[in-house]
C-alpha cells in the first residue's frame, strides 16, 4: 500500500518527474493534488495528472516514481469524465517549472464541475472552497456548464438534467 500524498510528497514527485521529461512538456495536475496544494485538504490518495504530449519517456518515469516514492498516480483528468470546452490549457493555472515540464492545475472549471458530476461529499467540499477562495466565480461556472451542456451526449454515463440540478445547487448566488 502506497502512502497518502501530501504537499511535499507531490513536489517531490514534480521535481522527480521533470527530470525525467527528455522534451518540453507540460503535466496538469488534478483532483486531491489541486487541493492539497492550494492548502484546503493536507493529503490525498492519488496524483491524478495529464501530460501534454503523453511520452513514453514520461510514462516510464512515473512508473518508476510510483514505487520510488510510495506514491498512487493515476492518469485521468476532468476532460475523462466530462466535455472539457476547448482553451482548457489557458484556463489552466500555473504552479511550477521543473527542467522541460512544466506544471499546471488543470483548468480549475472543468475541475469543479468534474467533481460536481460525481457528487461525492469530498468533491462537493473541495467545490465549495474553491467558490470560498475565489478560485472558481459561481456565475462563471454556470456559464461554462451551459456551454458544455450540449456536449453532455458523449458521456453517456452521465445524466444531465441530475447533473444540472447539482450545478445550480452548487453553483447559486
Amino acid at each position: 500500500m502506497r502512502e497518502l500524498a501530501d504537499a511535499d510528497r507531490i513536489r517531490r514527485f514534480m521535481k522527480a518527474l521533470g527530470r525525467g521529461a527528455d522534451a518540453e512538456s507540460a503535466c496538469y495536475l488534478t483532483g486531491g493534488a489541486t487541493a492539497v496544494l492550494f492548502g484546503w485538504r493536507g493529503s490525498t490518495i492519488d496524483v491524478d495528472v495529464k501530460l501534454v504530449p503523453e511520452s513514453d519517456q514520461l510514462l516510464r518515469a512515473i512508473q518508476r516514481l510510483k514505487d520510488e516514492l510510495q506514491i498512487n498516480v493515476e492518469l485521468a483528468s476532468p476532460a475523462d469524465f466530462i466535455p472539457v470546452p476547448p482553451g482548457w490549457e489557458d484556463r489552466s493555472v500555473f504552479i511550477a517549472r521543473e527542467a522541460r515540464l512544466s506544471f499546471f492545475h488543470f483548468d480549475l472549471y472543468a475541475q469543479a464541475l468534474s467533481k460536481v458530476e460525481r457528487a461525492h461529499a469530498q468533491d462537493l467540499g473541495d467545490v465549495q472552497e474553491m467558490v470560498e477562495r475565489c478560485l472558481v466565480d459561481p456565475g462563471r461556472a454556470r456559464s461554462y456548464f451551459e456551454g458544455m451542456e450540449p456536449e453532455l451526449y458523449r458521456f453517456p454515463a452521465i445524466d444531465p438534467p441530475a447533473f444540472r440540478r447539482r450545478v445550480e445547487e452548487a453553483f447559486k448566488d
